[in-house]
């Protein structure tokens, strides 16, 4: 039985604005066991990335501060340590593929010195072993000509090749987590496809756990174990991935399913899209955040937040209606 490499619990990160606080994440809890792909999945705006960036104590202090919370890992709560302890295990035990390689690449550095000196400062290598260390990560990754590419810059390298390197440095010092934020937004989808089989195959030769942040719900078919699903700020649906698609239980996670295109609908079928827009985050609705979107609203929704509640093995949903919503079926469920 796997262990639990991540437990995350009651996790709240504010931002504090002249015109209110933003409550981008809003106590959320999930656990990412060894080796495991996990999922989280939602709109722009949901609090996907703050919370990715609030486990690697990245969020930027002002306007944003992480109120409350705890974040285990390995059985070390990491918003307690000091900023010392916590640069040794950023990029070492726990590493991050951002969203845009090219502004997370620094652009007058080469690509092996970036390389390089992850491996010197968290693996005390010199720098001959670094180099041949860099050069086998960059081609394990796929790039070729992997000697000489160490010397080019980012500039030099194409959306798809920066990130594949983005991957080679969270890799570099065999991490036993890789948080992976939207890594292939900017891709074009035969490169999508190669950057998530490669990310999915060096996870299992190396035996890493991974956080895929994302709102393609291909991606979360295809590569992940376990799926949280937040709107506004909070988890409203966690489970499997094939009890998610085959078996949604909150409106939100249905309107989602439903609006992805099926290879095999036919063709004059329209998506069906969620109406509306997500919440201001400064002044929530009372009840339910998504009553004022959602087609299934009743009056309990709009006057109490519901949270989250277990209806099935490892199935949760926040919402007062999920036992009338379980097992509706949808365009976009699995067989």
């Amino acid at each position: 039985m796997a262990r639990t490499l991540l437990e995350v619990d009651n996790l709240k990160t504010h931002f504090f604005t002249s015109d209110g606080v933003v409550k981008a994440v809003d106590g959320i809890s999930y656990t990412v066991d060894e080796g495991e792909t996990l999922a989280i999945v939602g709109e722009s705006g949901c609090g996907k990335s703050v919370s990715a960036l609030s486990l690697m104590r990245l969020v930027a202090d002002p306007p944003g501060k992480i109120v409350d919370g705890r974040v285990m890992f390995e059985g070390q709560d990491l918003l307690q340590v000091d900023n010392a302890e916590m640069r040794s295990i950023r990029g070492n035990r726990m590493a991050m593929v951002f969203q845009e390689p090219m502004t997370s690449l620094n652009p007058v550095l080469t690509i092996g010195r970036q390389i390089t000196e992850t491996l010197e400062l968290h693996q005390n290598m010199n720098k001959s072993q670094a180099r041949e260390r860099a050069e086998e990560l960059v081609r394990m990754v796929g790039i070729a000509d992997a000697g000489s590419r160490l010397k080019d810059y980012p500039h030099q390298f194409s959306g798809g090749m920066r990130q594949r390197v983005m991957i080679a440095m969270a890799l570099s010092c065999n991490p036993r987590l890789i948080i992976a934020d939207e890594p292939t937004t900017a891709l074009d989808v035969t490169i999508q496809a190669q950057i998530l089989e490669l990310m999915q195959d060096l996870a299992q030769q190396f035996g890493t756990a991974m956080i895929i942040i994302t709102h393609n719900l291909g991606v979360v078919a295809r590569y992940a174990q376990r799926v949280v699903v937040m709107y506004a700020g909070k988890i409203i649906e966690t489970g499997t991935a094939q009890e998610i698609y085959r078996n949604p239980s909150h409106p939100y996670t249905l309107g989602l399913l439903k609006s992805v295109p099926r290879l095999d609908e036919v063709r004059k079928v329209s998506l069906d899209p969620i109406e509306g827009l997500p919440p201001d985050l400064v002044d929530l609705p009372p009840g339910c955040s998504f009553a004022p979107r959602c087609p299934y609203v009743y009056e309990r929704c709009t006057q109490e937040t519901p949270v989250l509640m277990v209806h099935s093995d490892a199935h949760t949903t926040a919402c007062w209606r999920h036992e009338e919503l379980q097992g509706l079926k949808t365009a976009a469920s699995v067989s």
